[in-house]
């Protein structure tokens, strides 16, 4: 007689016979292939998302609303998530910026992607995505975020997309029960090309924030050395700035010269160029493709435009998703001009996306 207490037992064991009979039967799919074209975003799978809807912001960017599966965890306003997009039957990974509440009602997130010139995913997503395509998601990530203490005074500067995870934050700040003063410096070519343009238009109008938006076309680029005249009391502000690489530098040297480097956060979403390598010829070992570089292109670049399967992941030197065996040669890490060398059987391993040839190089691609 079947008690209550050994019926799970039975009923799992049975189920496990089950299952072993599908796997014979079904070779060479086992059930759970099956499952992940029924259900793909259920529990125990690899985590993945469905896209439920995508609202355009301006001519090239768009808010695409995901659905991730059961395994998704809460992300921290200011995160980026990676996201896996199959673009002509090849799996490209990039990283964006999550701007969605963090507790909306449906469950859902959100990324903001502008398209780029010559941007695989991002212009696959903005153009040609179509709500039901299942995505390859990993979890949030990211410390580009306001931390436990919401600061009293706050300015972000930004530009571009770089508004991206900073409309992440102010979309969150009641959740996080933060009412500081809060200045927001936004670069972008004309009103029209503002992502969130009338949100952030909105939360100035209500007191919310106080925006400064320069329109590039017409006023020009924003000068960071006079960025008192816009905000004066910038140095007392902890400060947040996300944009284009000649920006953050110019940021990052006004706050070295001014004493408060410990008050500034940056995210980027490219590596800074600090040392140009020598460039030279790169060798895919295994795909059998060789390569004239030149030493300001990263050796992810390198590959993709030669049509090489190149593992990546946030493509700014974060997550390691990109690392490969360089078997011989010399690259230079373009964040801080230092060179690595490989003789073959050294088993050296190189993040591709923030190194660039520094002379011949061979990777085990």
């Amino acid at each position: 007689m079947t008690t209550l207490a050994t019926r799970p037992n039975v009923v799992g064991a049975l189920r496990e016979r089950v299952l072993k009979f599908a796997e014979r039967v079904t070779t060479p799919l086992v059930p759970n292939d099956y499952l992940d074209v029924i259900d793909p975003l259920r529990s125990g799978a690899d985590l993945r998302g469905r896209i439920v809807a995508i609202h355009p912001e301006t001519r090239d960017a768009a808010t695409v609303v995901i659905r991730p599966g059961r395994g998704w965890r809460p992300h921290v306003p200011g995160q980026y998530v990676r996201i896996g997009v199959d673009v002509d039957g090849v799996r490209q990974w990039r990283a964006y910026s999550l701007t969605s509440k963090i507790q909306r009602r449906d469950g859902c997130i959100a990324v903001t992607v502008k398209a780029i010139p010559d941007g695989v995913v991002s212009n696959h997503l903005v153009r040609r995505a179509t709500v039901g395509t299942v995505l390859q998601l990993d979890q949030a990530a990211g410390e580009f975020t306001l931390g436990n203490q919401v600061p009293a005074t706050i300015l972000f500067l930004t530009a571009g997309s770089g508004i991206t995870p900073v409309m992440g934050m102010l979309r969150n700040m009641a959740s996080l029960g933060a009412a500081a003063d809060i200045v927001v410096v936004h670069s972008a070519p004309s009103a029209d090309d503002v992502i969130f343009g009338w949100e952030l238009r909105m939360l100035a109008r209500e007191g919310r924030i106080r925006l400064v938006e320069k329109h590039t076309d017409t006023d020009g680029m924003l000068d960071v050395a006079r960025l008192a005249d816009v905000v004066p009391d910038f140095a007392g502000r902890e400060t947040w700035a996300c944009g284009p690489a000649g920006l953050l530098d110019a940021i990052e040297q006004r706050w070295d010269a001014e004493g408060i480097s410990d008050q500034l956060h940056i995210e980027r979403f490219r590596p800074a160029v600090i040392t140009a390598g020598e460039g030279g010829t790169v060798t895919f070992t295994k795909s059998g493709g060789v390569v004239e570089a030149d030493g300001s292109q990263t050796l992810l670049d390198t590959g993709e435009s030669a049509g090489v399967l190149m593992p990546s992941g946030c493509r700014m030197g974060v997550c390691f998703g990109c690392v490969v065996p360089l078997r011989q040669g010399a690259v230079r890490d373009l964040r801080n001009g230092e060179v690595t060398t490989a003789n073959p059987g050294d088993n050296v391993q190189i993040q591709t996306c923030v190194s660039a040839a520094a002379g011949a190089c061979e990777l085990d691609l």
